[in-house]
């Protein structure tokens, strides 16, 4: 993109970075109320019959995500006009997520930085290798990748591992205000369920929350997997990384059904989020909508998102994800 047309496309998207408090709080009631309300019904439902529980934390996990989407712009400062107040209301939901606010907020900026750049991935982002770096590693390394990209691995085994173990400890370059909210969060979690599972049980326990976090947890790595996972998405080196480039061309716009638009709170246009972060998720339809170069972006529908699957390695020299499948067949003409 020339110069003047991304300064122009910043402008075009600026007038809707606005918090609105009366969508902010009609979201905030009609997600957090709704999921709360859920997890106490599923402990009187329970004592019908624990499947009715289960069925329950299911619903739960519906507005688990959306509560999500708010923590996720609480850290982007998009939700509410004050920091202090985004920072409260980030704390909260990220306790009600199992995600620790400022660690996670540090990491997911860096990933906004970085996306799409080669020399800045590892923090915030789902693990790619390129074609070269594949090539060149060790059959140890190429196995625990293969491992990590298996998708039994990434969304079974994914949102367990998020929540207890990645989500628990930060990195060794945080600062001391970042480990004290890490710990903090952990402590209350600790308190807080581990008080439930000595009040209810262990059975009871797990038919009300381990269904709402297994579910949310699988979509919520889903998303983000799908959203910069595709054919020809944008990946490039430091000297040639743009920024916007990155969001129109190394996001992309999954089209959803309403329902399930709602339920992901709008992040579907990841291009227009990752454009301009600012932007809070109740306004990214009406940006991508009115902003006509958004439309350019690559869409991509839930049929087609499933093809994404069998993207593993990413191919500099032709600027596109190819499957493990290829990478083998070319090793095998160049013999």
């Amino acid at each position: 993109m020339e110069k003047d047309k991304k300064k122009l496309l910043n402008k075009m998207v600026k007038p809707f970075a606005k918090t609105s408090y009366t969508k902010s709080t009609i979201q905030i009631l009609n997600t957090i109320l709704p999921l709360l309300a859920l997890l106490i019904a599923s402990g009187f439902l329970y004592q019908v019959h624990w499947s009715l529980a289960i069925v329950a934390s299911v619903f739960s996990s519906i507005f688990l995500i959306r509560t999500f989407i708010i923590f996720h712009d609480a850290c982007h400062g998009s939700y509410l006009k004050k920091q202090k107040h985004n920072d409260l209301l980030g704390n909260v939901t990220g306790f009600l997520t199992f995600f620790p606010y400022r660690k996670w907020r540090r990491e997911h900026l860096m990933h906004h930085a970085g996306s799409g750049n080669l020399e800045k991935r590892g923090i915030g982002d789902i693990w790619v290798m390129t074609v070269e770096e594949y090539q060149a590693a060790s059959i140890f390394k190429r196995l625990l990748y293969r491992c990590y990209r298996n998708p039994i691995v990434m969304f079974i085994l994914g949102p367990f591992f998020l929540v207890f173990i990645s989500n628990r400890f930060n990195s060794k370059d945080a600062k001391t205000p970042e480990r004290t909210n890490t710990w903090l969060n952990n402590i209350l979690l600790l308190v807080v369920y581990g008080g439930l599972v000595y009040l209810l049980g262990v059975g009871q326990f797990l038919a009300i929350f381990a269904p709402m976090i297994f579910i949310s947890g699988m979509i919520g790595i889903w998303l983000f997997y799908i959203q910069h996972t595709f054919e020809d998405s944008y990946f490039e080196e430091s000297s040639e990384w743009d920024y916007v480039k990155a969001a129109i061309d190394g996001s992309s716009y999954y089209k959803l059904p309403k329902f399930i638009q709602w339920i992901t709170g709008n992040i579907g246009y990841h291009h227009v989020h990752h454009l301009n972060p600012r932007i809070p998720n109740y306004a990214l339809e009406a940006t991508h909508k009115n902003v006509i170069p958004l439309h350019h972006a690559t869409s991509i529908t839930i049929r087609e998102s499933f093809v994404s699957l069998k993207f593993k390695l990413y191919d500099e020299s032709h600027k596109r994800f190819i499957t493990f499948k290829e990478f083998a067949l070319r090793q095998k003409q160049s013999l």
